[in-house]
């Protein structure tokens, strides 16, 4: 039942990172867009849909306390820093983006609304990299400083979680775009998507050294393990080599880059299994009783469908590119 519930969390953490990860990108790339028009069409983009995005972030938060409370007990108080500046980025680019949804020319908040998508994802790289950090447990419960995992590893984690939300929204900037807007994300895309994985080659190096290292054990490990890389480097390619302007398969970037983000967690989680946190945080001596897993198995799976018809239909509704037109007549990715 424990690996059934952390199942759940790991296809809630894809997701966000999937969904909301585009749009984090398409707001840290309108801080370096110059064109007022574009900046606001990347910003349309993101009303569509950007609030359903963010709420398996919440359900991850859920699952996570409820299905390995002790886990979470620990492993929080250890990321306080970058969580709450998380949170705190999240709600400034929430209000900004809605604001500036209804006003055009807005600068000020877009200029907020990119500020606080880089805060956000460089936090949440932040956050990431504790889950590789040697925790102080004393008695099953964390005891050390907050700015314990703050090290050059947490920055190189931060800065590559950046760039592959930037390589994400480019990706989908150029499937919704048309244009100049289009042919500029196609470029931009192809360059944020080899410095990400660039850097992900230098973490996973990394954390093989770390204090909790990547354990393969037997064939089938090593043989997965290597599979999910290949699959990664695979959408790498095929994102960059459809990612430039003269390509007509717009879709097609975003596909592979999805493809290498999901295989790139999976082979992680998969060289780590069953370790949650080091020292000995496992699925087993974590996870709430299997009584309570089932229980909150109904409740919390119930909603995985519902939110995920409620991304599908969003998307849906808004499917195909952005009209041109609508930075001329006022309306907005909202109403249209």
């Amino acid at each position: 039942m424990a690996t059934v519930w952390f199942l759940l969390i790991l296809l809630c953490l894809l997701l966000y990172v999937v969904l909301d990860g585009y749009d984090l990108g398409i707001g840290i790339a309108t801080l370096v867009e110059p064109d007022a028009d574009h900046r606001h069409e990347m910003l349309e983009v993101v009303a569509q849909a950007w609030d359903g995005n963010e709420t398996w972030l919440v359900l991850l938060g859920v699952s996570l306390w409820a299905g390995f409370p002790a886990a979470f007990g620990v492993m929080l108080p250890h990321a306080y820093l970058p969580v709450v500046v998380m949170l705190f980025g999240l709600i400034v680019r929430g209000v900004s983006v809605e604001m500036a949804s209804q006003a055009h020319p807005a600068p000020r908040w877009e200029r907020a609304f990119g500020v606080a998508s880089l805060v956000a994802a460089l936090a949440q790289g932040l956050a990431v990299a504790t889950a590789t950090a040697h925790l102080t447990v004393v008695e099953g419960a964390f005891s050390g400083s907050p700015f314990g995992a703050m090290s050059w590893f947490s920055a190189l984690t931060a800065v590559t979680v950046v760039c592959g939300y930037l390589a994400l929204g480019y990706a989908y900037t150029k499937w919704k775009a048309t244009g100049e807007l289009r042919a500029r994300a196609g470029r931009r895309g192809t360059v944020s998507a080899g410095l990400a994985s660039l850097l992900a080659i230098i973490c996973l190096l990394e954390v093989g050294s770390t204090a909790t290292p990547l354990s393969l054990h037997g064939s089938a490990q090593i043989i997965a393990f290597a599979g999910l890389l290949l699959f990664a480097v695979a959408g790498v390619v095929m994102s960059v080599l459809t990612l430039r302007p003269s390509s007509q398969y717009d879709g097609m970037p975003l596909a592979g880059l999805v493809t290498a983000v999901v295989a790139l967690v999976i082979a992680v989680v998969v060289a780590r299994y069953p370790v949650l946190a080091s020292p000995g945080l496992t699925l087993t001596n974590t996870a709430a009783p299997s009584g309570t897993l089932a229980f909150l198995a109904v409740g919390i799976g119930l909603n995985v469908p519902l939110i995920l018809f409620y991304n599908w239909f969003a998307h849906h509704a808004f499917r195909g590119k952005l009209p041109a037109h609508h930075l001329s007549n006022g309306t907005t990715g909202v109403t249209r």
